[in-house]
């Protein structure tokens, strides 16, 4: 089992608490971007460069991810081309992606997109909060505990 993590949007609290959570469970976390993310470092983390180029880092988790193993992305196309491969993923703000709510989550993605492709989008707030890292953590530690229960022998 991995905790794969798409690097490049995925926050800093986040990064250091899935680069924890893996050093803690002895499980390898993949961090994968176009470029080289400060502070990833020790023996269950690696650096995945990807070449510059639109959904290289997501083409590069799809390739090495498998069932089993966790994706962290707040990109929706990416979690539904994991989810359609049984591989569990999660965002960022702890929001579990499935195959009963990523159709839904696309449009709605898809949706936004188009308005602010049109100039009407709605403004984002850049920060992230310690309530949205607890949720986060929580997701993670129940989605690993179950994913590890899945693999252990026994």
């Amino acid at each position: 089992m991995k905790i794969f993590v798409d690097a490049d949007s995925c926050p800093r609290d986040a990064r250091e608490l899935a680069l924890r959570s893996a050093e803690k469970r002895g499980i390898q976390a993949v961090f994968a971007a176009n470029r080289p993310i400060p502070g990833i470092s020790g023996s269950n983390a690696v650096m995945e460069i990807c070449p510059a180029g639109e959904n290289a880092a997501d083409d590069r988790i799809v390739e090495l991810a498998q069932s089993g193993d966790l994706v962290i992305t707040r990109d929706i196309p990416l979690a539904k081309r994991l989810v359609e491969r049984d591989i569990a993923a999660i965002d960022d703000r702890g929001r579990t992606f499935t195959r009963e709510n990523i159709g839904e989550l696309l449009s709605l993605r898809n949706f936004m997109v188009g308005l602010a492709e049109n100039g009407l989008g709605i403004e984002r707030s850049g920060s992230y909060s310690k309530k949205e890292l607890k949720t986060f953590a929580d997701s993670l530690d129940r989605i690993l505990t179950k994913l590890l229960r899945r693999t252990s022998p026994g």
